[in-house]
């Protein structure tokens, strides 16, 4: 019977998250003064900023996309110069990933951005909220665990 009931809720919070995350997209690249990068591209250059020097496959399990599909978006980086691969030491045949530094301030300016944006939009926001917004957080970022660890086991 639980289950039946948070149905509602599971969706109007999936639709909530994607709707703010649509929204701050979509005000972010209106302001763009470069060409846009696809989702996927920028998935991938945030986990090179995270872990420099992962490899192309250990990429391509993390973002669980195909291996030739991470190759393509790394040749792709690498043409526009968000990507430098390395040659691994350990393994001659195996590649390691960096961030150029234009990918580096690309996804500073970015990050800037967007907790400008979000700010401005916060500060428009009741006392009340805000304080929801922020007690939600560990419970959200608990959710982002749990979505994670599914899309690990399958």
């Amino acid at each position: 019977m639980e289950h039946v009931e948070q149905e509602p809720f599971a969706e109007e919070l999936a639709e909530a998250l994607v709707g703010v995350q649509r929204l701050i997209r979509r005000r972010l690249r209106a302001g763009l003064t470069v060409p846009r990068l696809r989702g996927a591209e920028v998935e991938l250059l945030r986990l090179v900023a995270t872990r420099p020097g992962i490899g192309v496959s250990e990429a391509a399990k993390e973002l669980h996309l195909a291996g030739n599909s991470v190759s393509t978006l790394v040749n792709q980086l690498v043409k526009e110069g968000y990507l430098v691969r390395e040659t691994d030491p350990a393994d001659r045949r195996a590649a390691r990933l960096l961030l150029t530094d234009a990918a580096a301030a690309r996804l500073n300016a970015w990050q800037q951005r967007r907790a400008a944006l979000v700010g401005r939009h916060l500060a428009r926001l009741g006392e009340t909220d805000r304080e929801a917004l922020r007690a939600a957080l560990p419970a959200l970022r608990e959710l982002a665990v749990t979505l994670h660890e599914e899309a690990e086991e399958s």
